[in-house]
């Protein structure tokens, strides 16, 4: 999960599954493949690697001890439909990168970095497992190397895994090869998610805990690339569009079997802020207008939305100061009750003003009472 992106595994487990050949049914471009019986491979070499991945992790304990009791629950919850052994386990890999991957076999690897940003929130957590579950249970793993070897076979084309654009023999071939394997596994992602909604529902975690988890790791990433066709995971903003009628469900299926929140094992739904895209208008000469619309679920009290000049902070979450630490030179401050369905909070920008002068404007954050970033925008150019 590049500063947030949940992978289906280490590089390392998708080259060897590449790498190797299997009958495949022929299928078009965008259908799931369908896993014959026989087909092991992923198993065989998830067991494989399993020794190595091992000793580069250890066990779920101490600080992170909440990961393995939400590990515990949510893995009671779940039913395998293949046949082949799965044994679960969590593991803590030790970086600080936000990533969490895991192994046809049952193994979920989570890097120290996420695992210190869920800390003790059992719904965090939940966010992040379910989601991982998810991929072992619909044998993401297998469906990916299987949807590649069709598209190889049916246009005689490599997978280009790096960048699509560079010169190949059969350049035209690889790059639409390429955008069709990337397309495929966005989807499995979105598929992966969905999933681990309702799974998150069954075991008594709020789906809201989902769009929170994604939220806050959109706001790690700093400033957002245009998306590419050849990226294997969805943007957050994609993500939340998607997901819309996964989250009703999801949190109608949590209300019918959980009637006292608070007693969860999630506890109350977490504060979750949507930040759509800012819109800027030139108002007049040297004078601009950036609108924020949000929107507010399980909200009680106020948030801040702060611009941020993008010069100082390089769109990075760990370096946003708190409100205490106020640079009124580069960054301007709303508070907002955020009581409509969608509210619309303006700053007004003008040639005149320090803060026209002193910043490049880069980036939004929406914070909560204590300083804690609950989303981010990027802030169009101004022309």
């Amino acid at each position: 999960m590049e500063a947030g992106a949940f992978k289906l595994a280490r590089p390392v487990l998708l080259l060897c599954l590449s790498m190797m050949a299997t009958a495949v049914i022929g299928q078009s471009s965008f259908d799931s493949p369908e896993i014959p019986p026989a087909f092991k491979l992923d198993l065989e070499t998830a067991a494989r690697l399993r020794p190595s991945l091992t000793a580069a992790s250890t066990a779920i304990s101490g600080p992170y001890a909440t990961g393995a009791l939400v590990f515990d629950r949510l893995t009671a919850q779940v039913s395998i439909p293949f046949a082949g052994k799965v044994m679960w386990q969590l593991r803590l890999v030790d970086d600080d990168q936000f990533n969490a991957y895991s192994s046809p076999d049952g193994s979920i690897y989570v890097d120290k970095g996420l695992a210190r940003l869920a800390g003790p929130s059992s719904g965090l957590w939940a966010a992040i497992l379910s989601h991982e579950i998810a991929h072992v249970v619909r044998r993401d793993w297998a469906r990916r190397y299987l949807y590649q070897k069709n598209l190889e076979n049916n246009s005689s084309a490599s997978i280009v895994m790096g960048d699509p654009g560079l010169p190949t023999a059969s350049w035209s071939d690889s790059g639409k090869a390429s955008s069709d394997l990337a397309r495929f596994c966005r989807r499995l992602e979105v598929d992966a998610d969905r999933e681990g909604l309702m799974l998150m529902a069954r075991a008594g975690y709020h789906p809201d805990f989902v769009p929170a988890l994604h939220h806050v790791l959109h706001a790690q990433q700093g400033h957002s690339k245009a998306a590419s066709l050849y990226a294997m995971h969805p943007c957050w903003e994609e993500r939340d569009r998607e997901l819309g009628q996964a989250y009703v469900a999801a949190s109608s299926e949590f209300e019918h079997r959980w009637q006292e929140w608070y007693a969860t094992p999630g506890g109350n739904p977490p504060v979750v802020v949507f930040a759509d895209e800012p819109v800027v208008h030139k108002t007049a000469p040297g004078q601009w207008e950036i609108k924020v619309p949000i929107r507010c679920q399980n909200l009680a009290g106020a948030v801040e939305v702060v611009v941020r000049g993008g010069d100082h902070n390089n769109g990075r979450l760990d370096s946003l100061p708190q409100p205490a630490q106020n640079d009124p030179d580069n960054e301007l401050r709303q508070v907002t009750g955020c009581t409509s369905p969608r509210t619309t909070v303006t700053f007004v920008l003008g040639e005149n003003s320090s803060h026209h002068r002193s910043a490049t404007w880069t980036d939004i954050y929406v914070l909560d009472a204590w300083g804690s970033v609950l989303a981010r925008a990027d802030v169009p150019k101004l022309h």
